[in-house]
């Protein structure tokens, strides 16, 4: 989303995680996405980093700048930390071996999920009254977390943070983004266009 914003042309590289291609490992010996390739050979391995890149320049920064708030910065360190331990478990909980989804259902709520619905409820965008990075660095993991159960989400008393969810999966910008690629049924590896 990231990319799109700041109008940068790429390629995007089906991945399968399961047997993934030599050229991406060779690039990134980590193994998993996203991976991103600059033209001066420069491998970018963390969302983060990519969004940086992509958002820390002069036509973009009204992006970027509001997102290195003490308060977006935390932010951003809770959904990397607590919340995506807890969402984890929740999703994936044989993958975990836990036998507790409900508690980690119920952390990753009192921890990160009614906060960030408190906070929202200030203003209805983590810039402020604009979008900012950081909207684009947690949305993805609140929509995970939404997807697990959804009739159930749909229950919570979270207004803000339904509205919050509600107007990023309708955005022109998420559903661009979300166009799939011929045959794509996997994660994606980008690098930039030429």
């Amino acid at each position: 989303m990231a990319l799109l914003v700041a109008g940068i042309d790429f390629d995007a590289h089906e991945v399968s995680l399961r047997d993934k291609p030599p050229e991406m490992l060779t690039r990134s010996p980590k193994g998993s996405v996203p991976v991103m390739l600059l033209p001066d050979g420069t491998v970018l391995e963390q969302s983060w980093d990519i969004m940086r890149w992509a958002l820390n320049q002069d036509a973009t920064r009204n992006w970027w700048e509001p997102a290195q708030s003490t308060e977006n910065l935390d932010w951003l360190a809770r959904n990397d930390g607590v919340f995506k331990h807890h969402l984890d478990r929740y999703k994936y909980p044989e993958r975990y071996n836990e036998t507790d989804w409900a508690g980690h259902r119920e952390n990753a709520l009192s921890a990160f999920l009614r906060p960030l619905s408190s906070r929202l409820e200030q203003s209805s965008l983590l810039g402020g009254s604009e979008p900012c990075a950081t909207d684009l660095a947690l949305f993805p993991f609140v929509r995970q977390f939404a997807a697990v159960e959804p009739d159930w989400f749909e229950l919570l008393q979270l207004s803000a943070l339904h509205t919050w969810l509600a107007n990023w999966l309708s955005s022109h910008l998420f559903l661009r983004c979300m166009h799939k690629l011929p045959g794509q049924t996997t994660a994606a590896f980008p690098s930039l266009g030429h």
